[in-house]
């Protein structure tokens, strides 16, 4: 397919060329990323739709998978293809937006300020931090900043959206603590109390089995992979459907697949 626009930078464009070209579009610029940025910002404007931000040391592409496949329950449901979650990668996949009404965004990190950029492109409705571990450490030079960091996604959001967090992870229940009260908080996890939690846990090679508690009712959930990370992945997916007013029935019948959707995507490793 022949490109009917173009962006450049640091080109001449001769008036032959020009005259070549004519029925094309030239768009000449200072900065080709910072362009697609801004027209990716100017995109997500458009588009009046749940957008669910993601991002955590550990697990983040694994989550946007699986929330990718619950959102899609009810929406038809952009996602982050592989690891595009940076500078580059977020713009693009926005630019992707067609006739969709949702929309699963990766975000990833290396320094302070990243994020902050990322999440004003976006604009989350509804946001997922999964952990607060070490990579990037070197970088950073400690957790908190590693912390600070994750919770620069919050600067895209309204403050009354939702932050969806693990509350197993130390930096993350600290920072519950500290703040639950001032902002629209919902956590998961299985060993501190939160608002979805795993109970009734077995897990072995096979799979994983337990049940949750939502509004005095219990469930049985199944997933077809084993690991506390998967479970965790299962708990932020249902946090999600359910704000997202999807039924938990058609919840945890997508959390079954896990694993053949992890396959699927080629993303059945543990990802950073």
């Amino acid at each position: 397919m022949k490109a009917k626009a173009v962006i450049v930078q640091d080109i001449e464009i001769s008036k032959d060329l020009l005259e070549k070209y004519k029925d094309k579009i030239i768009i000449k610029v200072k900065d080709t990323i910072k362009a697609m940025q801004e027209i990716a910002r100017c995109k997500r404007e458009k588009y009046n739709i749940p957008v669910i931000g993601v991002t955590g040391s550990v697990g983040k592409t694994s989550t946007k998978d699986i929330l990718g496949s619950i959102m899609a329950k009810k929406y038809k449901t952009l996602k982050t293809e592989g690891n595009y979650n940076n500078h580059i990668g977020v713009p693009l996949t926005i630019l992707g937006l067609k006739d969709h009404t949702a929309a699963v965004i990766e975000m990833g990190m290396n320094h302070l300020g990243e994020i902050s950029k990322l999440t004003n492109i976006a604009k989350p409705t509804m946001s997922v931090i999964t952990n607060v571990g070490t990579a990037h450490i070197g970088e950073l030079g400690s957790r908190e900043n590693i912390l600070k960091a994750k919770l620069e996604i919050l600067e895209g959001m309204e403050k009354e959206a939702p932050i969806i967090i693990n509350n197993d992870n130390d930096m993350l229940h600290n920072w519950y603590l500290e703040n639950k009260g001032k902002r629209n908080i919902i956590t998961y996890g299985i060993e501190n109390k939160s608002d979805i939690m795993a109970e009734n846990i077995y897990t072995d090679e096979y799979g994983s089995k337990f049940t949750v508690e939502i509004k005095g009712k219990t469930y049985k959930v199944e997933i077809d992979i084993g690991g506390k990370h998967f479970i965790q992945n299962s708990l932020c997916a249902i946090c999600v459907g359910l704000e997202n007013k999807i039924p938990i029935e058609d919840i945890i019948e997508r959390n079954k697949r896990i694993q053949t959707y992890q396959k699927k995507n080629g993303n059945n490793k543990r990802d950073k």
